[in-house]
């Protein structure tokens, strides 16, 4: 700054500053009290209070006029100050408004003022720089501290989703491995029958044309024996007539033929209505045994990480170390569970489940939204209708734990959902005998769920009978 630049170069900022906003007059208006204010500070009072922001004079609409002078006025002072401001060379650290060295920080507005600032921000707290420049520093610093925790968060979310890419290849892989399998064996099983329907064709083809030739043979002989009676007859015919009638009672003996005439049999064609009537719908038939269904198979997606779950999905145990999958939303963890891979929102579903000897299991339905990233008690007021046994003791596994009694130990059971009524029960699936129904208003959708435990058996569901229905 110039020696000879007097040291208040803009006097008349006071008097041209709003009293509200505190910054130079913009479009001002005059008030009856006297009392100016920006056109848009005014507005924005009276959405308050009908009065001056000022004095609380009671001011009526209309009754603000525009200050000319003082906008005038306020016009020059700001193409002085832009002037002054022009005049600044790069690298002056001064205030662009007083055009005094900029000493203070502004903690709230946070940058540097003047000391002739300090009457606009008489409000706020101020710093001297060499105070304020380490509270930026501080809060640069926590912000880069957070930076460096969200990269490190990005890296291990990048290394998480590698690993996912990884596994969804690997479970492409074995899914094309089990549909190739699939395939093949019904492929074969589909040779193995068309070869069939072929020989039972070439057999019946040769058994007809075996019986039509000895048609064809027999007739054959006919003809040969009936020449011969005809040459016969026409020798004796041509004899003198004593003789034509003496032996004429012998001839008509031999010209008698006892044998019928020759004729296609009865069911002498091959039978075209078994062999290619209905013949896609005949083959799919047969293919039933060759074919499985399960009611229900497992979402591999939902398996806790120490559940291996079989690659048809229809058996679960145990894994020996905690296998390497993706943490997805869907997967039960760290409760060792697995879900059915569908959930129900109607209708009547029904299916067995082999617990065999195990020490250790839950099995039930549960509702779509049951948890699964932290343990939590598996009952009904948790979304869950289960049974299950523990400690060599079966419990319906509600709120209060009621022992379940048995006569028999069950090695198989038997789940019925009822989604439109409200109903889930459970029945010992080999001796059909009922163990325990809930009822409840399902309000979403539900699905089976299934603990295996640790350390215990395999838990498999079991094969749905096929049954065709035709009309």
């Amino acid at each position: 700054m110039d020696e000879d630049m007097p040291e208040e170069p803009l006097p008349m900022r006071q008097e041209l500053t709003c009293p509200v906003c505190q910054d130079i007059f913009r479009d001002p208006v005059l008030l009856p009290c006297t009392h100016s204010l920006c056109r848009e500070c005014l507005q924005c009072s009276l959405q308050v209070r009908r009065s001056c922001p000022l004095c609380r004079a009671e001011l009526k609409e209309g009754q603000a006029i525009s200050n000319r002078g003082l906008s005038s006025a306020c016009e020059v002072f700001l193409r002085e100050a832009d002037w002054l401001r022009g005049q600044r060379r790069p690298g002056d650290d001064i205030c662009g408004i007083h055009l005094k060295p900029l000493e203070l920080y502004c903690e709230k507005d946070e940058e540097p003022v003047c000391v002739d600032c300090v009457s606009l921000h008489n409000t706020h707290r101020l710093w001297p720089l060499k105070e304020g420049a380490p509270l930026c520093k501080n809060e640069l610093k926590y912000r880069v501290d957070i930076f460096e925790k969200k990269v490190d968060s990005h890296r291990k979310m990048k290394h998480i989703f590698s690993n996912t890419v990884k596994h969804i290849k690997d479970q492409a892989g074995q899914a094309e491995k089990h549909i190739r399998a699939e395939f093949e064996r019904l492929r074969e099983a589909l040779v193995t029958e068309e070869a069939r329907r072929l020989q039972v064709l070439a057999t019946e083809e040769e058994q007809k044309i075996a019986a039509i030739e000895e048609l064809i043979t027999k007739t054959n002989n006919n003809i040969v024996v009936l020449k011969k009676l005809i040459d016969t007859l026409k020798m004796e015919m041509g004899n003198e007539d004593l003789n034509l009638v003496q032996n004429f009672k012998s001839l008509k003996k031999k010209a008698h033929w006892p044998h019928e005439d020759p004729c296609i049999p009865d069911d002498s064609l091959l039978n075209m209505g078994n062999h290619v009537g209905d013949l896609s719908f005949k083959i799919w038939k047969n293919m039933q045994t060759h074919v499985k269904h399960y009611p229900v198979v497992l979402n591999p997606n939902t398996a806790s990480p120490w559940l291996t779950v079989s690659a048809d999905l229809t058996s679960m145990k145990e894994s020996s170390e905690r296998l390497t999958i993706p943490e997805n939303p869907e997967r039960f963890d760290p409760c060792i569970f697995v879900l059915g891979a569908e959930g129900y929102t109607s209708g009547k579903h029904r299916w067995d489940v082999v617990v065999g000897d195990s020490a250790k299991w839950i099995v039930g339905v549960c509702k779509e939204s049951v948890v699964r990233k932290k343990k939590f008690t598996v009952s009904t007021n948790r979304g869950v209708w289960s049974i299950g046994l523990s400690k060599g003791v079966y419990n319906v596994l509600t709120p209060e734990r009621t022992e379940l009694q048995v006569q028999q130990r069950p090695k198989r059971i038997r789940i019925k959902l009822n989604m439109d009524k409200g109903d889930v029960s459970f029945w010992d699936g080999e001796t059909e005998k009922h163990l325990i129904s809930f009822t409840h208003n399902f309000n979403e959708r539900m699905f089976p769920i299934f603990g295996p435990g640790l350390h215990s058996a395999s838990m498999t569901l079991v094969q749905g009978k096929i049954a065709v229905h035709t009309s």
